[in-house]
């Protein structure tokens, strides 16, 4: 029998400590050690080691193939553009997300939509069988309440033992393998509970192995903590080929599944669904949705094109200011970094005028996106400044560019995709900084351009004259 220890592990980075401390010495953060019985002979690492040892072979590396990765194409668009065009075969993708967000349910729609063509295995460690059956029929039903036949070639099954679920697999190979939840799995050989470090950590890389090995397509559910990060170790992310995130208000029926690491796509890709009856719809032209419920020439909005990934998306920006009852005024953002937002109303007060050293300000990005690049600046300050002033901003206009502490603008990237999107959706002009370097942009047709070097520029041009 394999002797062990005890030692002590942070959840956070890894690192490992003979005795508790408080706060771990890599990473800073407090209360992140947590104890580990670690065995001294891992079996299964053993036997993964023989397996590389006899099977991997040195190649030179013009005779290897750099051709692109044959991908599985999937009906789900927005699905697809988030993992980089369609699921590559032997990948192992890690989605995450608060509780009931919709993690399940969307790889659940995934996993119908494969089994009409391949196999696919669904092994749940948390809902029974026939929890996951009420869901399916829940997604498979029609407008009329009728349930379409389900796919022969979905299998489910309960299991927490990675040894079993490995077994099942090898006897079905399936094309698709997806595991709820990684954290609630767990090898035998070990002694720690599932869910601890060291079961994470293992069970992610022998499902790595058997992936890569069979060619089969894997996804894990993963939990988050309060902080909204994946729980377990941080090497659980580097494991994986790709990292996605499901976010979005519970309160909210829109869902954002966001890529914030992909081995064969972009990073920081968006797909955007919104949560019905029948599961997570795809929607196809976010811009459009965001803007569907826009209140027309009403002081406090204003509209920001982000870029999500490759693709420009106007939102709309709120912004509220009223008199503070307290000592310090209040600085309330919900979709933007709160630093961004104290940035922003310094410089509106200090070079642009506006007195908001006795004001609460809230800024709320509509629809539940999450905006952290600086080109929404210019969009963040005319909602403040449209509401202190009582002013609406053109309702046909859009504002785009990063303030610096002087008060001046400065040009965000990728322009002309920005402002083609904004085109596309109607709007006739459009606030950006002046371009000073040559070699710049080409403007696009059907948008009028006003170009700005500050901020109290833009602010003149932004807001109706009365």
């Amino acid at each position: 029998m394999a002797k062990s220890h005890t030692q002590y592990i942070c959840q956070d980075c890894g690192y490992t400590n003979p005795r508790y401390l408080g706060r771990c010495p890599t990473c800073g953060n407090w209360d992140t050690m947590v104890e580990e019985r670690i065995e001294k002979s891992s079996p299964s690492s053993a036997a993964s080691s023989a397996r590389f040892n006899a099977t991997s072979v040195p190649r030179p590396i013009q005779d290897i193939h750099s051709d692109e990765e044959k991908r599985m194409q999937l009906k789900h668009q927005e699905f697809s553009r988030v993992l980089g065009g369609g699921l590559v075969p032997g990948s192992i993708n890690l989605i995450g997300g608060d509780p009931g967000i919709g993690k399940s349910t969307l790889l659940l729609q995934i996993a119908l939509e494969i089994a009409e063509q391949e196999k696919v295995l669904y092994v749940s460690g948390e809902e029974s069988e026939r929890q996951i059956k009420m869901r399916a029929d829940r997604l498979q039903c029609d407008q009329a309440g009728e349930v379409s036949n389900l796919p022969s070639k979905l299998l489910l099954v309960t299991e927490t033992n990675l040894d079993a679920i490995l077994d099942h697999a090898a006897k079905i190979k399936p094309k698709l393998l997806i595991v709820d939840s990684i954290q609630t799995s767990y090898l035998p050989q070990l002694e720690s509970s599932a869910g601890s470090v060291s079961q994470v950590r293992e069970c992610a890389s022998l499902l790595r192995e058997y992936a890569k090995r069979t060619g089969t397509s894997i996804f894990l559910i993963g939990h988050v903590t309060k902080e909204g990060n994946i729980a377990g170790p941080r090497v659980l992310e580097h494991i994986v080929d790709s990292v996605l995130y499901l976010e979005g208000d519970r309160f909210q029926a829109y869902r954002l599944l966001r890529s914030v690491k992909n081995r064969f796509g972009a990073t920081s890709e968006v797909g955007v669904f919104e949560m019905q009856e029948r599961g997570m719809i795809e929607i196809t032209n976010p811009s459009e949705a965001f803007l569907a419920e826009r209140m027309i020439n009403a002081p406090g909005s204003a509209i920001a094109v982000t870029m999500e990934g490759t693709r420009p998306i106007l939102v709309e920006i709120q912004g509220l200011t009223n008199p503070t009852t307290f000592g310090n005024p209040r600085r309330t953002p919900n979709g933007i970094e709160f630093n961004r937002l104290l940035l922003i109303t310094a410089v509106l007060t200090r070079r642009a005028g506006y007195k908001l050293t006795d004001q609460d300000v809230f800024v709320n990005v509509v629809g539940g996106l999450r905006i952290s690049e600086p080109a929404a600046d210019l969009a963040v300050a005319a909602a403040i400044a449209s509401s202190i002033k009582d002013i609406p901003v053109k309702a046909d206009t859009i504002l785009i560019g990063e303030i610096g502490l002087s008060g001046e603008l400065r040009m965000a990237s990728r322009m002309s995709e920005r402002l083609s999107e904004a085109a596309k959706l109607g709007f006739k002009s459009a606030i950006i900084p002046k371009q000073l370097r040559s070699g710049g942009f080409a403007f696009p047709k059907g948008i009028n351009m006003i170009e700005v070097r500050s901020l109290s520029q833009a602010l003149k041009e932004a807001l109706v004259k009365k």
